[in-house]
């Protein structure tokens, strides 16, 4: 009864339409955190901690997480004839591994996606030979419609504080080409994964920095401008938010309860809804789905509950999920179950709402600026 009633909650504000959408959202796309099994176990054994299943199963997505979530997507069609779509919120680069082990890890460094992929697929042929082309074969038959997740998923001020000071944490992950698995205890405000995160609000001018390059080399990677962020960990300053519009970015998600920090500690609390208007012409967005079919048993379920109520209340849906959930680089069983359960979601979908719309978020973004 507690879900149902925050099921309700969370659409009772914002833009509303007749139209039956659903959007996926998934966050993590382009993004290394584990290099293989075999990295992981080594880091395993040299003492490194798994905080959560990121730590455990998350891999830049292989040819056959694409093949196989491909066939998923493309098991169903809406009421346009159109197959679902991914809206992968995709990263820019990556850390450059072995210009750093050139450099013993004395100065970040990183590359471009393409070339990542490029240098996986001569380390792991098998799993990596030919996953660029097919990211970009899913782009091109609007199975995949990227949109802008950051430059890189990590905290620049905590990684070069951590190698600044030989922190066995991170050179650990490093030679083993991976950015998992570390400790950010001693930043209280400060995940090592979120791009944005700060103490001090002077440091949102060179993290504005990182998302105007960041922006720019999506363009140059996915081959179109974005218009719609997610930053990493969804946190980012309202002073960041404010500059944005000048870089083709007008929509940006944030959580129904959103904590923001505003500097040295100190917190406010805001409440969104899609449609909600910020400052600069920036018009925010809310997931209210949730899919976490690697985490949570009932999660097709409990998506489905959450789709009836957005479209009882004139919402689109607007699944958040993460790719973690459909990797299998390190566990393929991992990817099988998640795969399993995009299949059965979609499938319940079209079957109880023939008159469904599959959109990308940039189109739904499209639709909402139209009033």
């Amino acid at each position: 009864m507690k879900q149902k009633i925050l099921n309700h909650l969370k659409n009772l504000r914002g833009w509303k339409t007749n139209r039956k959408i659903v959007v996926i959202a998934v966050d993590d796309y382009g993004n290394v955190r584990l290099d293989s099994k075999a990295a992981f176990e080594r880091m395993s054994a040299a003492g490194l901690k798994a905080q959560s299943r990121f730590d455990i199963f998350d891999s830049l997505e292989t040819k056959e997480d694409l093949e196989m979530l491909y066939e998923a997507l493309s098991s169903v069609k809406d009421k346009n004839g159109n197959y679902a779509v991914f809206t992968p919120f995709a990263l820019s680069c990556n850390i450059n591994f072995e210009k750093m082990a050139g450099e013993n890890y004395e100065v970040f460094s990183n590359e471009i996606l393409p070339v990542t992929f490029e240098k996986l697929s001569q380390q792991q042929p098998k799993a990596y030979e030919g996953t660029w082309q097919l990211w970009k074969e899913g782009i091109a038959k609007g199975l995949m419609k990227p949109q802008f997740h950051g430059r890189e998923h990590l905290n620049l001020k905590v990684f070069n504080d951590k190698i600044s000071k030989r922190d066995s944490d991170i050179l650990t992950a490093l030679k083993n080409r991976s950015f998992s698995c570390i400790s950010a205890a001693d930043y209280p405000t400060i995940n090592y994964t979120a791009a944005f995160d700060f103490w001090d609000p002077t440091e949102n001018e060179k993290l504005f920095d990182i998302v105007k390059d960041g922006v720019s080399l999506f363009e140059e990677v996915y081959g179109y401008k974005a218009v719609h962020f997610m930053p990493p960990t969804s946190k980012i300053s309202d002073a960041i938010l404010d500059k944005i519009g000048e870089l083709n970015l007008r929509f940006v998600d944030r959580g129904l309860i959103h904590k923001q920090h505003e500097g040295f500690g100190q917190y406010k609390t805001t409440f969104n809804y899609t449609g909600k208007k910020g400052n600069k012409n920036l018009t925010f967005l809310v997931r209210n789905v949730v899919f976490e079919p690697t985490e949570n048993r009932n999660a097709t379920e409990q998506a489905l509950q959450s789709i009836e109520a957005a479209f009882r209340l004139n919402k689109p849906a607007i699944i958040s999920s993460h790719r973690v959930n459909f990797s299998g680089n390190i566990d393929p069983f991992n990817r099988k179950k998640g795969i399993e359960g995009l299949r059965l979601l979609l499938k319940k979908i079209v079957e109880k709402w023939p008159e469904v719309e599959f959109m990308s978020s940039a189109e739904l973004c499209n639709e909402i600026a139209k009033r």
